[in-house]
């Protein structure tokens, strides 16, 4: 929940000279506005991936407060989060929601990042694995390899996010080295192309180690995005 829809076009605009930054690296890069944002950001930066942070799975009706897929898609919106941590924590987000709201999400042609991660609780209980495995097989539930294009998996561990509290390298790798093998599992080859983020504490001085890694294909970053010198940063240190 950052940024005016003011400072968002101004963001949008100076946002430009990250683009030529991502070409050279050979990356593509996106940002997740509030929903009052995605309009204009779209408008100042027409080649920034514009995402929306959350949608409901109906088109229409009795949802005070929500956002639906169509709503997205009239302004040109065809990225959408699901799941993020923070929804899963405040506002009762369950896989099962998650599962509808991305079947809803590829009836209508878009693209998913879909975020899991465990709590600090369940971390120190040794339950990671658990709980991760948990969220891809009931969240990706009855979808499809071929709905499986369409979607990013992020992991992002709860306990990293904001803290400054960092889960090493070789976690980032062990967990996302393990849901490509659930995703392998289940959908078979196609597990190879499916793009893994890791998300938690990401900031210019770590995103280079924990992109080396094999199964860590991209970062879904938080603070270190909002302003665009830490995001050029943070291309230029891949």
């Amino acid at each position: 929940m950052n940024k005016t829809i003011a400072e968002s076009k101004a963001f949008g605009k100076e946002s430009k000279k990250l683009q030529k930054a991502a070409d050279a690296k050979g990356v593509d890069i996106g940002v997740a506005p509030v929903f009052l944002s995605l309009a204009a950001l779209k408008k100042a930066n027409k080649s920034l991936t514009v995402a929306a942070q959350n949608c409901h799975f109906e088109d229409h009706g009795a949802f005070t407060g929500e956002i639906s897929i169509p709503m997205l898609k009239e302004i040109g919106v065809d990225w959408c989060i699901i799941g993020h941590s923070e929804r899963r924590t405040y506002f009762a987000e369950t896989n099962e929601t998650c599962n509808k709201k991305m079947k809803a999400l590829l009836s209508n042609d878009m693209t998913i990042i879909y975020c899991v991660g465990e709590t600090l609780e369940q971390f120190e209980a040794g339950k990671t694995k658990d709980v991760i495995k948990e969220q891809i097989c009931d969240g990706l539930k009855d979808l499809t390899s071929e709905d499986m294009k369409k979607i990013v998996i992020a992991y992002e561990p709860v306990w990293s996010i904001g803290t400054g509290k960092n889960a090493s390298k070789e976690i980032a790798q062990d967990i996302c080295s393990f849901i490509r093998g659930l995703l392998k599992e289940s959908f078979g080859e196609v597990a190879d192309d499916i793009r893994i983020l890791y998300g938690g504490s990401v900031k210019p001085e770590n995103v280079h180690d924990y992109l080396l890694q094999a199964d860590v294909d991209g970062a879904l970053v938080g603070g270190a995005s909002l302003k665009v010198d830490s995001f050029k940063q943070l291309i230029e240190n891949i």
